[in-house]
């Protein structure tokens, strides 16, 4: 019962400052809009530098989802892992079977509810950010559809913060 009690407060101790930041990162922005405002030509298209990459082999992100959203945010995530497999993007599709996440059974910060989401194995210079990557598993037709917006706003409506960890096996 001791070394119980010694791993869970060292645990907690691990990931206070996780789940603190997590409570104050800003909720991730949609992806930049298919089409731009009127009257404006679209910028050629460039590959833009990855927003949340991991430098390690396994990744782990710490998600605050408001508690009245935790079945929007789990909507998302199956979207997300679904949508691997068939992306047109062989990077993207290569993550298949690398995302799993967990929702924490006590209260977080705030009244927010924790998720855990791991990358593993997780390639250094990919693109981990959620709606990033829900964009390279659509086709060309579901980015035009106006729903496609509507989607990513009720999905970043649910995120209260975010942090991320890399991790390295131990051991070595």
């Amino acid at each position: 019962m001791r070394s119980f009690v010694t791993t869970t407060f060292a645990l907690a101790l691990a990931f206070a400052p996780a789940a603190a930041f997590a409570q104050q990162a800003p909720p991730q922005q949609p992806p930049a809009g298919q089409q731009p405002p009127a009257g404006q030509q679209p910028a050629a298209a460039q590959p833009a530098a990855p927003k949340l990459t991991f430098d390690a082999p396994v990744g782990m992100l710490f998600v605050q989802v408001k508690p009245d959203q935790t079945a929007v945010f789990e909507e998302m995530m199956n979207k997300l892992i679904a949508g691997l497999p068939n992306s047109p993007d062989p990077d993207v599709k290569a993550e298949a079977g690398s995302w799993k996440y967990f929702k924490g059974m006590e209260p977080g910060q705030g009244g927010n509810v924790m998720y855990v989401v791991f990358i593993d194995p997780a390639k250094a210079g990919s693109e981990y950010q959620f709606f990033e990557v829900i964009q390279k598993t659509l086709t060309d037709e579901q980015k035009r559809d106006p729903a496609t917006n509507a989607m990513y706003q009720k999905y970043n409506a649910a995120i209260a913060g975010m942090s991320m960890m890399n991790l390295t096996p131990g051991g070595k």
